[in-house]
């Protein structure tokens, strides 16, 4: 809109713009998915893109905010246009005649607000300032685009749990981090859910046969990953008492201790927890078995891979004797 000196945005402006609002074009069957996802998102973006009027020579009089109102052809209606005789492609300039604004009289409250707005802006505009469009996120100073302030704004805000640290923290591999995370919601598609799902299918465990698939279960008091926890706890430090619930998990991962036991503690527990789900779906899905010490296998080989993998970082250069 600002056309800034880029070859994307020269492009832009000569492809799918050619001198016509931005707010207002629509998506042709030709245009690329980008050009349509941007399209898509006009929304969003108007909450962000102001004007700052110059001489008023290029911000759209209907379609660009470049009043506290927004976008006047929301706030006064589809009708604006026919009500204040001015056309949907006028710019800020052609409502003023000599310095003065040649609006009609108003005739609904939309249009006193209008009106009443006009009259702090000082006349005449500045002949030699261009308007200046500006991407404007909360309180940041900067007045440009930025995918980092822009993602504040917009995204969900949930009060902080107290588990946050052992799902995501650094150095943490993303796909352990996700199941992790699923599992820390117990929204995993264990048997046991997918029955209350209405799926008629067995609710027993795939390793032992003896329980129901609960994640508890599954991750905690089956034997088969009894088997696999034990090997961890050697390297770990085991726990007083052998895990009941998903909180004593928890409770083990953040125990007082040093650093390096907290960080080797919960990439532990994130490998094994990804390599128990992984053989549990092998076991279901192709018939493929392994016993607990080939899942230990896996998990330390994964373990001694990120850990060796990120020894230039100082919380895990302790690791590497470990």
């Amino acid at each position: 809109m600002s056309k800034p000196p880029s070859l994307w945005s020269d492009w832009h402006w000569n492809k799918h713009l050619q001198e016509r609002s931005f707010w207002t074009i629509e998506p042709s069957t030709t245009d690329s998915w980008a050009w349509r996802r941007l399209l898509k998102l006009r929304d969003l973006a108007l909450q962000f893109c102001k004007v700052s009027l110059g001489n008023g020579k290029s911000a759209s009089f209907w379609f660009d905010s470049w009043s506290p109102l927004g976008q006047l052809i929301t706030h006064i209606g589809p009708q604006g246009p026919r009500a204040l005789r001015l056309r949907q492609d006028a710019v800020v300039a052609d409502a003023l005649q000599d310095s003065t604004w040649i609006l009609p009289h108003p005739r609904s409250q939309q249009e006193v607000d209008l009106h009443s707005y006009l009259t702090t802006i000082s006349l005449p505009l500045s002949p030699d300032i261009d308007d200046i469009y500006e991407w404007i996120a909360g309180d940041s100073p900067l007045r440009v685009f930025r995918s980092s302030t822009t993602w504040e704004i917009l995204r969900p805000r949930q009060e902080e749990v107290d588990w946050h640290d052992v799902v995501w923290f650094k150095g943490a591999i993303p796909k352990h981090s996700f199941t992790m995370w699923v599992a820390n919601y117990d929204i995993l598609p264990t048997r046991s859910r997918l029955a209350t799902w209405g799926m008629a299918i067995t609710t027993d465990c795939p390793f032992c046969s003896r329980s129901i698939e609960t994640r508890d279960h599954l991750f905690l008091r089956c034997e088969y990953s009894l088997d696999v926890w034990r090997e961890v706890f050697i390297r770990c430090h085991p726990p007083v008492s052998t895990f009941t619930d998903w909180s004593e998990l928890l409770s083990w991962i953040r125990a007082v201790g040093p650093a390096k036991l907290k960080l080797m503690r919960k990439l532990a527990t994130q490998t094994v927890i990804f390599h128990l789900w992984k053989q549990r779906n092998n076991l279901i899905h192709n018939q493929i078995s392994f016993p607990p010490a080939s899942v230990f296998y896996f998990v330390d080989k994964e373990m001694r891979n990120i850990i060796s993998a990120r020894k230039h970082r100082n919380q895990f250069q302790s690791l590497m004797a470990s």
